[in-house]
């Protein structure tokens, strides 16, 4: 019997503050954590499974060049580079909100929380332009032996291989006379759109040389429904982190941890805060850089 009473006297851990004392909250947060994690990972080893499946792969190079008051400008990653860097500051300020939260500095934590906020919505406005930009941006591909101005959507890629001159001469004899246009418009900027509508076809076909278009053909239609998926995924969570600092900017205004005579919320909200900036290194790296 005294050996028995002395096994449940047992002390598993001596060495100091015992790791499985974990408050309950921080902990289910974890779980959380590693079931989304899941998720993202599944989603991108099926985007890789895919992408790598093709012969053929839009060049991010090209599809992610444009950047905001910047005109035709051909700057590769640039916007989304800024994006990255928005996403980054604001877990720097989210690290200074959980520590000013350790101190019991309310005025510190509101004030690192509200910049959060702002570089989440700040990140979510970027990511809003950038769609819109992709899906209402005109890009002339070839379709079915005709050029037709298009933009990036789930059913249609205008980011495919270069067509051959020869494919893009043919073609241009079977465009329609306002995409004609549009086409002369973009690479002869001497000539105003209004002059150029009043031209016969065959006049606007001799205003550009063929082999000096790069018209693309259709690519991939995986690439967009791949890429609006998961960054959409993405930019949810980020929408509901958001969602949650502001309530925790609220409850901390109103004295709420406080009271407690802890901010251990704060902690709880951060964790999933930089869950969404790392997944986001990986979205990037897929995506954007390779």
């Amino acid at each position: 019997m005294a050996t028995t009473a002395n096994v449940h006297q047992t002390k598993w851990w001596s060495g100091g503050k015992s790791p499985f004392n974990m408050e309950y909250g921080k902990l289910m947060m974890w779980y959380f954590l590693m079931s989304d994690a899941f998720t993202f990972g599944a989603f991108l080893i099926s985007y890789g499974s895919i992408r790598f499946s093709q012969n053929f792969w839009p060049d991010p190079n090209v599809v992610f060049n444009a950047f905001p008051g910047a005109g035709h400008a051909n700057l590769p990653l640039a916007f989304v580079s800024v994006m990255t860097f928005i996403l980054i500051i604001s877990s720097v300020t989210m690290v200074l909100a959980v520590h000013a939260g350790h101190k019991g500095d309310k005025q510190a934590v509101v004030k690192w929380l509200a910049w959060t906020i702002v570089g989440g919505l700040a990140f979510l406005g970027c990511q809003a332009w950038e769609w819109h930009h992709l899906i209402t941006g005109e890009h002339a591909t070839l379709i079915d032996g005709q050029i037709k101005m298009v933009g990036q959507t789930t059913t249609v890629n205008p980011w495919g291989d270069l067509a051959s001159a020869s494919a893009v001469a043919d073609a241009l004899k079977n465009t329609s006379h306002e995409t004609l246009v549009q086409i002369v418009s973009s690479h002869d900027h001497s000539v105003s759109h209004e002059q150029l509508a009043g031209m016969s076809q065959e006049k606007l076909m001799s205003m550009v040389n063929a082999a000096d278009l790069h018209i693309r053909e259709n690519g991939p239609v995986a690439f967009g429904g791949y890429f609006y998926g998961i960054t959409g995924f993405h930019g949810f969570h980020v929408f509901s982190g958001v969602v949650i600092n502001i309530v925790m900017l609220l409850m901390t205004q109103k004295d709420v941890f406080q009271k407690r005579g802890h901010y251990l919320m704060i902690e709880k909200a951060g964790l999933y805060w930089h869950f969404v900036d790392l997944v986001w290194v990986f979205v990037f790296l897929c995506f954007y850089l390779i």
